[in-house]
């Protein structure tokens, strides 16, 4: 088990918030961020979490990048990814805090990109880099938004329908007759991307000018297939990348939201809030103040029903919680801390995604080879064979079925 690995980051002052002479109430040192009361500031509260990311000023000493968060983040998640598990990386804050920036970052800049491009990059330069002729990958991407409760599909953006969520008694919810197109390169992907985001659902409010109005989902589809020379026989591991950008929670009165603004800003803060239930409850079951078998309000909103097994399931999880500097959004980034503080707390039981079959015969070939090493130190190279048969009985796991005779011969002769 692996709990939600949480960063905050510190963007600089907008134009809104220049206008306006406001002064910084965040501070950061270490992996710890402070937050200072703007009318009393010897009154301050501080959060650890794994990262801080101290953005605001270019010119300080310890200013961290696009290059920085994603050598933190994105490369650790990218890495769990190529050994088989699931992953995600989530973006969360107030509306304009910096959330897509962090996520998409400005593609037409190279230093700028965020998260989901240099991910996608290094995955292609990692495919291209492998040199081990029994491993083939294939990748496929889709991308989705979930605006006003309704799913939307940015890949097929002359679809007019919704899309259903379903769910899958093993691999749990999905959306139905989702496009799903597979790549073979970065330029593939990168085109795929732009696309999606010309499709999605942006507008002005009064706290941003490019404000995202629905929650973005971009997931990676990673296989690796393994042939095995020596057996004849072929491995897989599936690995899903979920890289989500979400809208930003907002409040009217600073919005200036009316008419069709104001119905979305409703339905984000109504799916962030049960995110925020959802997050509450999964990390009282982790600290043991709640029961396992209680009652979590996955099915409440449509985003934290498709992020079900990110959160607390399946899957190595990463949250970025972007703030304001500003006083005037001090109750905003208070917030914001307080729910990332919230979801350090969560545990999640990852798993490598491979036919139970192809990892028990992988584990017997590696303990196989390692007694050979023994055997022939020994001088005991004759008993091999008679010892083998006892050795597979023995590690026989429950609910797997038996190893077939003519797989047991192969392993025999590797």
């Amino acid at each position: 088990m692996s709990s939600v690995k949480v960063a905050v980051r510190v963007r600089p002052f907008n134009k809104r918030e220049t206008s306006r002479s406001c002064d910084c109430v965040i501070s950061m040192r270490g992996a710890t961020t402070t937050i200072h009361h703007p009318k009393r500031r010897s009154e301050s509260r501080s959060f650890n979490y794994d990262y801080s990311y101290w953005s605001h000023n270019e010119g300080d000493a310890h200013y961290a990048g696009q290059q920085m968060v994603y050598e933190d983040i994105g490369k650790e998640m990218l890495e769990h990814a190529f050994e088989g598990y699931n992953v995600c990386i989530f973006a969360y804050g107030q509306t304009g805090a910096g959330k897509s920036y962090t996520m998409m970052g400005l593609p037409s800049e190279k230093t700028q990109q965020g998260i989901i491009p240099l991910t996608c990059e290094e995955l292609f330069g990692k495919i291209t880099a492998e040199t081990d002729p029994e491993l083939t990958h294939s990748v496929e991407v889709s991308y989705m938004e979930i605006y006003c409760e309704r799913v939307r599909d940015l890949l097929s953006p002359r679809s007019k329908g919704n899309l259903r969520v379903r769910e899958h008694p093993v691999l749990g919810p999905y959306v139905e007759d989702l496009s799903k197109l597979a790549v073979t390169s970065f330029a593939d992907i990168d085109h795929l991307m732009d696309e999606g985001n010309k499709s999605r659902t942006v507008a002005a409010t009064n706290m941003n000018e490019t404000s995202s109005r629905s929650h973005a989902i971009f997931t990676i589809v990673f296989t690796q297939k393994r042939h095995d020379t020596a057996t004849g026989l072929s491995t897989e591991k599936v690995s899903k990348i979920s890289l989500v950008d979400l809208a930003g929670s907002e409040r009217v009165s600073a919005t200036g939201a009316e008419g069709d603004r104001l119905k979305e800003g409703a339905n984000i803060n109504r799916s962030l809030t049960t995110l925020g239930k959802v997050i509450a409850s999964l990390a009282e079951m982790s600290s043991g103040k709640k029961k396992k078998s209680e009652f979590v309000p996955y099915r409440d909103s449509v985003l934290t029903w498709l992020l079900k097994e990110n959160l607390g399931g399946n899957s190595r999880t990463a949250m970025i919680a972007a703030i304001s500097p500003a006083d005037i959004s001090y109750e905003e980034s208070m917030s914001t801390l307080r729910y990332a503080d919230r979801a350090k707390q969560i545990m999640c039981k990852a798993v490598i995604n491979e036919d139970p079959n192809a990892k028990l015969i992988r584990e017997l070939k590696e303990e196989v080879a390692r007694l050979k090493e023994l055997i022939l130190a020994e001088g005991l190279e004759g008993k091999m064979a008679s010892f083998l048969p006892g050795l597979v009985a023995k590690q026989q796991p429950l609910g797997v079925s038996p190893i077939p005779d003519d797989i047991l011969e192969r392993l025999r002769v590797c």
